[in-house]
């Protein structure tokens, strides 16, 4: 659980919403922020997952070259969930103490280190803990990006949202279709084909150096004397709070999994590796147009509970097809999927929307990605494990889509239109 300092917010005023008062020293911002910032977000959003997709392509090999059972290997998918949860809280606090800039920088280094480890892993425990920095550096940088956007653009929330979802999803979609023939070009070894994704990190790392000058302790200007002299709440006073952290918990879920497992479930089916790999990145790469879509679509809608539900059925739909005729109709299930998984920018854009002040989005983003993620845990490790006693996917599969009915639900309550600050208003 976060501690009083993370789950501890600023309100709004309560009669009216206000935007942001510049502070003093805005005007000293540098104005090539104004285009190196949306180009960093993008760099970064970029290599938030394939260090995981590019696993999940080479599962096989990499389960077997280091002799990992199902269980284990349900672990290691389980591992990206375990990360954003402990090392996601502590991106408020290392935010105030050394400015936003440096820490996402940190993160994109993090990243660097753990995919350039983890092709010289000689077992599974080393391997893990190279995946684990890699993590720790998307954990941050992950709680980070609505901060950033709320920060430096409060007027463009859903249009830079939906920006750096495009650009999550483009790289979730680009490890996904690409590691396995870069794979076989690199000579047919797991250890190169993972490795390779360490090139892309360097660049944002190179891109977000200048960005580490900024130390104001938020991502951009600092926040206003109205929301530094207010009065403090508890963020979980707040039913939206905790219906949008089980929505992000249970949609984490869905989208690890299949990260993790969909390609092995597809070759299990008789798919080969590189068409199993290129329908996850199909899956993926729902979520360039629909990153953009969605947030535009939150941003007119008062509630986004039309949203939750047709997102949920597209993934009650595709697992059906995936337990009824994974091979068969694999394009259909991974599309899907794939607009199923789209429910992840809707959360992050429900995040800035759910809160009235920089404060609030901060507080609100640290507590409903870290509780989210620490639901999000069990999910992968339970298909790994209810695989290796079953010896098939039906239980699996059945799982989840037993999920998304409850994140359905609380996905609709996360959707109403309120905010926490006035939850947390009424209940003091």
């Amino acid at each position: 659980m976060p501690d009083e300092e993370t789950t501890t917010l600023s309100p709004a005023p309560a009669a009216r919403t206000e935007p942001l008062e510049a502070p003093a020293d805005a005007g000293r911002v540098p104005s090539w922020t104004r285009w190196l910032v949306p180009l960093a977000l993008v760099l970064a959003a970029v290599n938030l997952r394939p260090a995981i997709t590019s696993l999940g392509s080479l599962m096989k090999e990499v389960t077997g070259g280091l002799h990992m059972s199902g269980g284990i290997a349900g672990v290691l998918t389980s591992v990206p969930a375990f990360c954003f949860a402990v090392f996601g809280i502590m991106a408020p606090r290392l935010a105030r103490r050394f400015g936003p800039g440096a820490v996402v920088f940190a993160g994109m280094a993090a990243i660097t280190a753990g995919l350039l480890l983890r092709p010289f892993a000689g077992g599974t425990v080393t391997f893990l803990a190279a995946s684990a920095l890699a993590l720790m550096g998307i954990a941050v940088s992950n709680v980070l990006m609505p901060v950033i956007v709320k920060r430096y653009f409060p007027d463009r929330v859903g249009s830079m949202t939906g920006l750096y979802s495009m650009a999550l999803a483009a790289g979730t979609s680009l490890a996904a279709v690409t590691t396995v023939p870069l794979t076989d070009a690199l000579g047919g070894s797991w250890r190169q084909g993972l490795g390779i994704w360490a090139l892309l990190a360097v660049v944002a790392v190179a891109v977000w150096i200048p960005l580490t000058r900024d130390r104001s302790g938020s991502a951009g200007p600092a926040l206003s004397a109205k929301e530094e002299a207010a009065p403090a709440l508890r963020i979980t006073r707040s039913g939206t709070a905790w219906a949008l952290a089980c929505f992000f918990g249970l949609q984490a879920t869905g989208a690890y999994i299949t990260m993790g497992w969909m390609p092995t479930i597809f070759r299990d089916a008789g798919v080969s590796a590189g068409t199993a790999g290129l329908l996850l990145s199909i899956t993926m790469v729902m979520g360039v147009p629909l990153g953009f879509v969605i947030p535009w679509l939150v941003n007119r809608l008062r509630s986004q509970g039309p949203i939750v539900v047709a997102l949920g059925s597209c993934g009650l739909a595709g697992y059906a097809g995936l337990y009824l005729a994974p091979a068969a109709g694999a394009w259909v299930w991974a599309l899907l999927l794939g607009i199923s998984n789209c429910a992840f920018p809707l959360a992050l854009t429900m995040i800035s929307k759910r809160s009235r002040t920089g404060a609030g989005v901060v507080r609100l983003s640290a507590f409903a990605q870290c509780v989210g993620y620490l639901l999000s845990i069990p999910g992968p490790l339970l298909v790994g494990v209810l695989h290796d006693r079953s010896g098939g996917w039906d239980l699996p599969i059945a799982l989840m889509a037993g999920l998304m009915v409850p994140q359905i639900v609380v996905g609709i309550l996360a959707g109403r239109d309120r905010t926490i600050e006035d939850e947390a208003g009424a209940r003091r």
